[in-house]
């Protein structure tokens, strides 16, 4: 059994430059995080799969995007409409070398709260999948990298360490939306002081392949 996954966080077309809620540089980590696959054995990748008119969605508000209102004692930054489940913008990004996944985690799928993390949602009141999934498959160090840096890796990298997994983070496989300048320094800072190691892809890769470790699939 695998004692560590590599978890592609929300690598899906709306996030794409161009896409409803395109990160910018988004496109760019696509083949490192299919260079990197290469030395996982097991593979997570997750979709934020979202029902028309939820929550985060400015427009189920009649607000203006980019305003932060409160919805059930949380605090909700309001975003464009963006990965609506089973839409082409909810879809895994063009490019994206999905014979390498195991399996997908879908996340902020209720229509009433938010999910940045892979493993909660904002108000930890119920988990999705990943934690059981991981935990079946005696996982005890776990490999982020995806969209954005700022949001849905960095509280999924906070998540992992606050359940037990040594976590790492592959910052040049990871790009940040930088809301407000500085969010993503902000956040690995946050990460590296939560205990998430940070790495780059060609350092992990040669590290790799010195010890003879890939997956190989």
């Amino acid at each position: 059994m695998p004692s560590e996954a590599l978890i592609w966080t929300d690598m899906q077309n709306d996030f794409m430059p161009g896409g409803a809620l395109g990160v910018p540089g988004g496109d760019a980590i696509i083949p490192v995080a299919n260079r990197v696959a290469r030395c996982f054995e097991l593979v997570v990748a997750t979709q934020d799969w979202h029902p028309p008119g939820h929550v985060s969605f400015a427009e189920t508000h009649g607000r203006p995007v980019g305003e932060t209102i409160e919805v059930d004692g949380l605090a909700q930054y309001l975003w464009p409409v963006h990965c609506v489940e089973g839409t082409k913008g909810a879809d895994f990004a063009t490019g994206l070398d999905r014979n390498r996944i195991d399996k997908v985690i879908h996340k902020g799928d209720s229509p009433e709260i938010d999910s940045y993390s892979t493993f909660f949602d904002n108000g930890h009141r119920r988990q999705t999948e990943l934690h059981a999934y991981l935990q079946s498959r005696s996982v005890r160090s776990v490999y982020l990298c995806g969209l954005a840096t700022d949001y849905c890796v960095k509280f999924s990298a906070l998540d992992a360490r606050r359940l037990g997994y040594d976590t790492f983070l592959i910052a040049d496989a990871c790009r940040g939306v930088e809301v407000h300048p500085g969010d993503v320094e902000r956040a690995i800072d946050a990460m590296r002081e939560a205990g998430v190691v940070v790495v780059t892809s060609d350092t992990l890769l040669r590290e790799r392949a010195g010890s003879g470790h890939s997956a190989h699939r």
